[in-house]
């Protein structure tokens, strides 16, 4: 069974638009676990544009599975072995890039990286690295210690339409490399119910994906629980 962690950064964006506590974050990741959620994922950033530290803390004793993605600056380091979530995605962001747009050069930031493994796992926090599909990048990343990678999706899904075959061949790939390397597979970005059930097929040993944009752009249809059980769905079918 592949896991599905809630990304809900636009919930925060949505309530900081009127500076109020509405719509209220933390209810709503206590919903989306209410509503079949496996866990709850949040990208805190510098500025604080969605999520902010004080979520952070705030969601911590409510949720069960939490990731907390960003750039392993020693702001963020504070904070995350502060709050001890399940699982910290280690991602390369600039801190005012507007989203996630490119996997780690694990090569150029080998010793960074292994750096900041190793003191988030001296406070028992699992770690994931965020990755493009390749495959000796992925085999550096089992190197530094890290427990899992998290495969960086937009490609696939920019090409899903054009050649899905071809745009989701570099995953299964990449996806059997860490296997075989130990790690777990995590996967997320622009991940939707248009393409989510092929990608589930076609790659193997996933173990989470990480989805927020598209499945809370669906609720806005849906309604929430709706949505969820729809995107759950997808990581059981078989096409």
């Amino acid at each position: 069974m592949t896991n599905l962690s809630v990304n809900i950064n636009k919930i925060a964006t949505l309530r900081n638009a009127r500076g109020e506590n509405m719509p209220d974050v933390a209810a709503v990741a206590v919903d989306c676990q209410r509503f079949g959620a496996d866990g709850i994922t949040v990208h805190p950033r510098p500025d604080e544009r969605h999520i902010r530290q004080a979520d952070v803390w705030a969601l911590r004793p409510l949720v069960h599975e939490f990731n907390i993605e960003g750039y392993p600056s020693e702001d963020f380091l504070r904070l995350v072995i502060g709050a001890k979530p399940e699982q910290v995605t280690l991602v390369p962001d600039s801190p005012d890039a507007l989203t996630s747009s490119a996997g780690w050069n694990v090569k150029d930031n080998f010793d960074f990286l292994c750096g900041v493994v190793e003191r988030l796992h001296e406070a028992n926090i699992r770690t994931s690295i965020f990755v493009g599909p390749d495959v000796e990048t992925i085999r550096l990343a089992a190197s530094t210690g890290t427990d899992r990678i998290e495969l960086y999706t937009k490609p696939y899904a920019d090409a899903y339409q054009r050649d899905r075959e071809a745009a989701v061949a570099p995953y299964t790939e990449a996806s059997r490399a860490a296997h075989k390397a130990g790690l777990g597979v995590n996967a997320g970005h622009d991940l939707s119910l248009v393409n989510l059930a092929f990608f589930r097929q076609r790659v193997p040993f996933l173990d989470e994906v990480s989805i927020g944009h598209a499945l809370i752009c669906d609720a806005l249809y849906y309604g929430l629980e709706t949505t969820i059980a729809k995107y759950k769905e997808c990581l059981k079918k078989v096409l």
